[in-house]
């Protein structure tokens, strides 16, 4: 919501715009669904009108009865008039009928497309969204802000097409009977109006606030309940209800204030409505007594067959204008919820410039490489060039970082003058404080950040160049924070590598030093895991995480911490499958037990952004500098 001129809240173009965007994708799914629902809610609004012609024609036919006293005469001209209007709701019947299955189906059909199309959008989004918006927050977009546009799209627009379309029908049907009692009704008109827009300005800016706040607070539930162990451990449990209380808080005062402003619009206009009917019955008395001359498009004489269904059609009218001005509050926060979504679908995706990509080769003895479909446990990269010719490279796992400089934000620096120089079959460690920038660096591997400047290649290709779903695809990556999947141990492990057989993923199990506690599980390999393996020690799994890496079977690994949550007993167990998991594959480590980087070609010690010291254990030793600080205890890091 932005002021306007007065200081009042009003909605800016973007969310008009996010509303029209959202009407014309509904459109687009349902090009003829819609209109068919259309002109189903539209007819019965206009058959739903008609009867207070009827009535206007049984009072006149009633009024000569009364006069000549001959009721045969009256009921042969009542009577077809009771089956017209028995017909005539019956059609109104099976309109309403048609289109609240229409809609029941567009919606749902229409809520499960924007699901499908915001979680499709969300699989293009870079890390970097995710690093900087609360998971909470984003799943508020497909509870709250969806369950908005379900209101506007069920609700909401039937209900407006509904009430505008009977409400034009109504008046000219009034118009038709008497110009002067339309005036005294169109009088009322002006006031419900203007009530309308004083008291849907004000909810508007709290319903606003509300979808905003409801996102705050699930992104804030979300939070403790991961973080409930950690709540328990440090005994935050009255810090938390009091953070927690402060948000609800909150959201109810914006949630009350939007619903108090919305709750008194319905009682004003009804008694608005109710007074108008006063009116009009004054106005129509007055006029018969004072036997005003009628001025009408139907050019008929006022009397009571008039007045008694025109009181009729204000009772209709003010009704139906009471029902649209109700839709106001699902309209607003439809806008709010809109705008929230397509905020999110309008982020830029995830860019992807690159064209080398990674195929299955077979190598002859001369070093000849060809491509092939299957799986031949050799990898190359496919690089073709600007004449039409092709090249492949072998998939060594040879990665070089030279002077490479890094910003997340563009202003606080990361890294700095960073080389790196990782032959095939290296094991590289990086050592240093939290926040050293040890992460980073395999981050920019991954390619889930740009670097700033510098290089990175990869077997001598600029990794700028590499399609990232292939780029990795060659890496396999260990993080500190394992994330399992409802399924069984055998599908989580398969998650490294789709195509992989039952037989594979074992064989990766043993390899990481697994198969061991899998086997002892209730149902083995088929254990359903829930919750992110709640059911399963941080250590297992951690191992689960490691044999998922183990089956995807790529050139490079990355271990980011990866036995941080392992006992020194399990550690021993890892650590003999990793080896073997490690021979002949370029891998970068990080790690603060110093015991696992020992081994290590090449031991790099970070400090803000910079490398200090590199070189392997003994000769970092020798130099007793930071490293040796470190492994002698004389410095522990932070």
């Amino acid at each position: 919501m932005k002021p306007n001129e007065k200081g009042k809240p009003r909605f800016d173009a973007a969310k008009r715009k996010s509303l029209g965007r959202l009407l014309k994708m509904l459109w687009q799914f349902y090009p003829v669904l819609v209109p068919l629902t259309g002109l189903c809610i539209l007819f019965s609004a206009v058959v739903s009108s008609i009867p207070a012609t009827f009535t206007q024609r049984i009072i006149a036919i009633i009024e000569v009865w009364v006069q000549s006293g001959d009721w045969a005469a009256a009921k042969g001209e009542i009577m077809p008039l009771i089956y017209q209007l028995i017909f005539i709701y019956a059609l109104s019947l099976v309109s309403m009928f048609t289109y609240t299955q229409l809609m029941a189906y567009i919606t749902q059909g229409f809520l499960c497309k924007m699901r499908r199309a915001m979680f499709d959008k969300m699989q293009d989004l870079p890390i970097r969204y995710f690093d900087t918006h609360r998971h909470g927050d984003i799943m508020s977009y497909y509870t709250n802000d969806i369950d908005t546009l379900r209101q506007l799209v069920s609700q909401a627009i039937p209900s407006l097409l509904q009430a505008g379309m009977i409400v034009l029908v109504v008046l000219s049907i009034m118009l038709y009977y008497s110009i002067w009692m339309t005036l005294v009704v169109l009088t009322g008109v002006i006031a419900m109006l203007f009530v309308t827009k004083k008291i849907g300005a004000g909810s508007g800016k709290y319903f606003v606030r509300q979808q905003k706040a409801m996102g705050k607070t699930e992104g804030f539930v979300q939070e403790m309940m991961s973080g409930q162990k950690v709540v328990k451990v440090f005994c935050h449990e009255e810090k938390s209800k009091a953070d927690f209380d402060v948000i609800n808080e909150g959201l109810y005062e914006d949630s009350f204030r939007a619903h108090a402003y919305a709750n008194i619009l319905g009682p004003i206009i009804n008694n608005i409505g109710n007074l108008l009917y006063v009116l009009t019955a004054i106005v129509g008395g007055s006029l018969l007594l004072a036997k005003v001359p009628n001025l009408s498009l139907s050019g008929m004489a006022l009397g009571i067959d008039i007045v008694i269904p025109f009181l009729n059609m204000t009772k209709q009218f003010t009704g139906n204008f009471n029902n649209a001005s109700q839709q106001v509050n699902s309209i607003v926060m439809a806008m709010a919820g809109t705008q929230r979504i397509f905020d999110m679908m309008d982020e830029a995706p995830e860019v992807d410039d690159g064209y080398v990509t990674l195929v299955n080769a077979n190598i002859a003895a001369d070093g000849t490489i060809t491509e092939t479909e299957k799986h031949t446990g050799h990898w190359a990269w496919k690089h073709p060039h600007g004449d039409g010719s092709v090249t492949y490279t072998e998939l060594q796992g040879d990665v070089q970082l030279t002077e490479v400089d890094f910003s997340y934000d563009g202003e606080k620096q990361v890294l700095t003058d960073v080389s790196v120089y990782a032959n095939p079959g290296q094991k590289v460690a990086f050592v240093g404080a939290t926040g050293a920038g040890k992460t980073t660096i395999t981050n920019l591997i991954n390619r889930f950040y740009d670097i700033a400047d510098g290089k990175i290649r990869y077997d001598g290709i600029n990794i700028g160049k590499i399609k990232k779903d292939d780029l990795r695809r060659s890496l396999g990556i260990v993080l500190q924070d394992t994330n399992l999947f409802t399924g069984t141990v055998l599908e989580n492990i398969r998650y490294g590598r789709l195509d992989a057989t039952d037989e594979e993923c074992v064989a990766a199990a043993k390899l990481a030093g697994a198969d061991d506690f899998i086997t002892r599980l209730p149902e083995g390999y088929s254990t359903m895991l829930t919750s992110n393996g709640s059911n399963l020690s941080q250590g297992q799994r951690q191992l689960i995480a490691i044999a998922r890496a183990a089956v995807a079977d790529p050139p490079v690994m990355i271990l980011d911490e990866a036995t941080s949550s392992i006992d020194t007993r399990t550690e021993a167990i890892v650590s003999r499958g990793m080896d073997k998991l490690m021979e002949g594959r370029t891998v970068f480590v990080i790690a603060h037990r110093l015991s696992t980087v020992m081994n290590s070609d090449v031991i790099m010690v970070l400090d803000h952004g910079r490398i200090i010291e590199r070189g392997n254990h003994d000769k970092l030793i020798a130099e007793k500098g930071t490293y040796y600080q470190l492994y002698t205890g004389a410095f522990e890091l932070e």
